[in-house]
């Protein structure tokens, strides 16, 4: 199982690493992008089973991201998972549009990151 992790921030891509690693996946299970466009250069590098990604982010945002991998590639029927501070209804459609699979609000907890995991990865 092999995950990539999407934010700007480098906190938050540990502490989702780490919850990551709670679920039981390895740390050599994920890779890391601060932005869309190193990640975009990851996607087209590696396979991925799932891709975390955070909204608001510089180079290129993560809705970007997910129109891109959508829209091209070798990962567009990966699942995608947007966890973000956007909370409005509204982002939440624009981004299940866009082919997000699920959604979560920051600040999350381990157990409702493993519910969309689990979600996303069953289909």
């Amino acid at each position: 199982m092999k995950i990539l992790i999407v934010d700007d921030s480098s906190t938050m891509r540990r502490i989702i690493g780490n919850v990551v690693q709670q679920l039981g996946f390895k740390k050599e299970d994920f890779d890391e992008a601060e932005d869309g466009v190193k990640a975009w250069k990851l996607l087209s590098e590696s396979q991925y089973d799932v891709i975390l990604t955070d909204w608001n982010m510089p180079n290129m945002n993560g809705l970007e991201l997910v129109k891109k991998t959508r829209g091209e590639g070798a990962h567009m029927k990966t699942p995608i998972i947007m966890i973000t501070t956007e909370g409005g209804k509204g982002e939440v459609i624009t981004a299940l549009k866009a082919g997000v699979n699920n959604y979560i609000v920051k600040p999350f907890n381990a157990e409702i990151l493993k519910e969309k995991l689990d979600g996303v990865l069953k289909k």
